[in-house]
């Protein structure tokens, strides 16, 4: 029998404990949604230099017609099924078309921040009174496994905002083909893309004038605290932002202003921090037309159809289950 000294932590924990042991230090943006995360999220969605929620919101606005035909069996009921519902307000429009449309579907949104969920729950049931809804908390593939074959209805999976940004190749493949395995043949997969774009539009969006990605990222340090009964100083921590153009991609560290030692108690381990040692936040990936087809193909899908904002910013691309 082991010792409560000798128990390897798990999760949360083990991860953290992963990160912060490692060189260079890294904590997994997983974990950035928590309620308060969730919260501050919405803020940025909201910022004038945040160009990516509007992007995909015009697309959802003006081809809604097309993407409820795009969808296809327009005859047939179906389950919608949305992975990191947010606050839902992009899949109002379609959900409005929908059901004006009498269309037969039941929505499920899926989210790990349960404040998230019910705010959602609440807005939705007075906005859609007759819209059937199935709200689920916790993680995307233990759902996802139980809604296979619950209904027999065809699934439509959202993975909108561009969430699969925060991967590396090799993780997004992992994570479509991880979706693959729990969908049927005439299930079809919904992905927004933030596409590539002047390196200038796409910095701004991950290092805003008001602050508040900076808030996002230390609120993990935060958490850290809250849960794990750490001594984070919020304070002795910077934000900082870069795009690399050669890899397509926008990184956020949070820096050590100063030489520190941060103690986490429920890991019984201290982890010493150098003056402007970063920590590795988030990873967010830009595509372009080549990188979306080969993810699809890499993971089990074809892409069926790809729509776009006036601006070329966004893309969201619909793909089909490959035979």
């Amino acid at each position: 029998m082991q010792s409560s000294s000798q128990i390897q932590p798990s999760g949360f924990a083990a991860d953290v404990l992963t990160g912060l042991s490692a060189e260079p230090k890294f904590l997994s943006s997983k974990y950035f949604y928590d309620d308060e995360g969730s919260r501050l999220f919405q803020q940025i969605m909201e910022l004038p230099e945040y160009y990516l929620t509007r992007a995909e919101f015009e697309i959802f606005q003006t081809q809604t017609k097309e993407i409820f035909a795009a969808f296809g069996e327009t005859n047939k009921s179906f389950d919608l099924i949305e992975l990191g519902a947010g606050d839902g307000t992009k899949t109002a429009v379609l959900i409005d078309y929908f059901l004006q449309q009498t269309t037969d579907f039941t929505y499920t949104p899926i989210d790990i921040s349960q404040e998230a969920i019910d705010s959602l729950t609440a807005k939705f049931k007075a906005e859609f009174p007759r819209l059937l809804m199935t709200p689920k908390t916790g993680d995307y593939f233990r759902i996802l496994q139980t809604l296979k074959t619950a209904t027999g209805k065809r699934k439509i999976i959202l993975f909108l905002g561009s969430n699969v940004g925060n991967f590396n190749r090799e993780q997004a493949v992992a994570f479509f083909r991880n979706l693959r395995g729990v969908m049927n043949d005439r299930d079809l997969l919904f992905v927004g893309f933030d596409l590539q774009k002047d390196p200038h539009v796409i910095l701004n969006a991950y290092d805003d004038a008001q602050g508040v990605t900076a808030q996002f990222n230390l609120n993990l340090l935060a958490r850290i605290n809250r849960e794990l009964s750490a001594d984070f100083d919020l304070q002795k921590f910077s934000h900082y932002a870069v795009y690399r153009p050669t890899e397509c991609a926008a990184r956020s560290f949070l820096i050590s202003l100063e030489r520190q030692t941060v103690h986490i108690k429920t890991l019984d381990k201290s982890f010493d921090f150098k003056a402007w040692e970063p920590i590795f936040m988030e990873i967010s990936q830009k595509y372009n037309l080549e990188m979306i087809e080969d993810l699809a193909q890499a993971s089990g899908f074809q892409t069926a159809k790809n729509f776009f904002d006036s601006q070329n910013y966004f893309a969201d691309s619909l793909w089909k289950v490959s035979l």
